[in-house]
């Protein structure tokens, strides 16, 4: 608006030279051929002054609309990561959120409050202060507050050339997070789930024709047993690692569909979250290895059939049996997680389409492939429950199997 203002104000002198000069002209008429071209040369220099200011202020809008352009990165980056608030809808200071309990534990012992205290700040600009301690949230990081802000305003120090934190501790974080309030209405789901199945064969006994939720739920858990449990393990094993596998594959399969609901509690990656399927592949890998028998410690460390040197004096078979023991369940961790995270994206980028060209004639094309997405990942929720089950099964019927003779 100054430049603006400036601008007008410029062309209003103009206009105010030019006229007082016809002015003169006109009354005297009588002007020399060196005053009248240095006039022309000042008329110029005014002109190209306003030139020069419209070009400026017009260099300025475009340079505003370049800097306020639609980033689909960091949209998507933001809906698929882990948050200390639940968002409802807008954007900026004008969204609404759900404040969701901050627990830290710092030197001055537990620190606990809502993180709405921080106004969507995600940039380490707001400063809330508990316990004689000064806390900022920088990009879903709570970090311990500097004094004073630096140059950018945040009061977490950050490298100016790439955005990286340098030099700044973080109190321990056991705070409720999107994906904890998430994770727990899954696991409240599965509880009712199976706490309504029991209490029908508990009240009508176990011949009765399943009905109702019981109907539903007994197909899925004859599933697991006969098709992912029987056929991958010994059968003096399916009745003792079947909780296992019932508990992780409706906790992958009811989590995933939470993530397909766009509204609370829903919306959250929870399965895309890398560290809920390291988590879920370290219980495999413990189980496995714990319940393995001898036969199994003697495949990797004596393999049967390989000759000598590949196993003594270097264990070169050992160390490529070990390697598997670690790579099975890493394989687990990485599939679902990128499995799960990629169709999120592919949602994701197909909606930014129409604010990327800024036209909704794109609609037409993002939205019915949007549709078809959602429905496909209908399927991928099942099927990466089902793989990884399976899977699991599978690892730890190979650490049971017996020996052959």
């Amino acid at each position: 608006m100054q430049k603006i203002l400036d601008t007008t104000f410029s062309s209003f002198k103009t206009i105010l030279v030019v006229l007082a000069l016809s002015g003169a002209s006109f009354a005297y008429g009588q002007h020399t051929h060196e005053e009248t071209h240095t006039e022309e040369q000042h008329e110029h220099s005014l002109g190209e002054k306003i030139e020069h200011e419209e070009h400026a202020e017009i260099d300025h809008i475009e340079t505003a609309e370049h800097e306020e352009a639609f980033d689909a990165t960091e949209m998507i980056m933001h809906h698929i990561s882990d948050a200390h608030s639940f968002h409802l809808l807008g954007e900026g200071h004008e969204s609404v959120s759900i404040g969701l309990p901050v627990i830290l534990y710092t030197d001055n012992g537990l620190v606990t409050f809502c993180s709405s205290e921080f106004h969507h700040d995600t940039e380490g600009k707001v400063v809330v202060e508990k316990n004689g301690q000064r806390f900022v949230n920088m990009h879903e990081h709570i970090y311990y507050a500097n004094e004073t802000a630096n140059a950018h305003g945040s009061f977490v120090t950050h490298n100016a050339e790439d955005e990286t934190l340098v030099d700044n501790a973080a109190p321990l974080d056991f705070s409720i997070t999107k994906n904890v309030v998430t994770m727990l209405t899954g696991v409240i789901i599965i509880l009712l789930l199976f706490i309504s199945t029991a209490r029908f064969y508990k009240k009508n006994g176990a011949n009765t024709a399943p009905r109702g939720l019981a109907g539903f739920m007994e197909p899925l858990i004859l599933y697991v047993r006969d098709e992912i449990a029987r056929p991958n393990m010994p059968a003096s094993k399916v009745d003792k690692f079947l909780p296992y596998l019932l508990t992780v594959f409706f906790f992958i399969w009811v989590n995933n569909l939470l993530g397909l609901v766009p509204i609370f509690p829903g919306s959250s990656n929870l399965t895309g979250n890398i560290s809920v399927t390291f988590t879920l592949a370290a219980f495999t890998l413990i189980i496995t290895n714990v319940s393995a028998n001898k036969a199994y410690w003697g495949h990797i460390f004596n393999t049967p059939g390989v000759p000598w040197w590949l196993k003594f004096p270097v264990p070169l078979m050992p160390a490529v049996e070990l390697i598997g023991v670690i790579a099975k369940p890493f394989a687990l961790m990485v599939r679902l997680f990128a499995n799960i995270t990629a169709g999120h994206i592919i949602i994701l980028s197909l909606v930014s389409i129409i604010f990327i060209f800024k036209n909704a004639a794109w609609a037409g094309l993002s939205v019915p492939f949007g549709l078809f997405m959602s429905v496909l990942e209908l399927l991928v929720a099942a099927l990466q429950a089902y793989v990884f089950t399976m899977l699991s099964a599978l690892f730890i019927g190979m650490a049971n199997e017996e020996a052959h003779h």
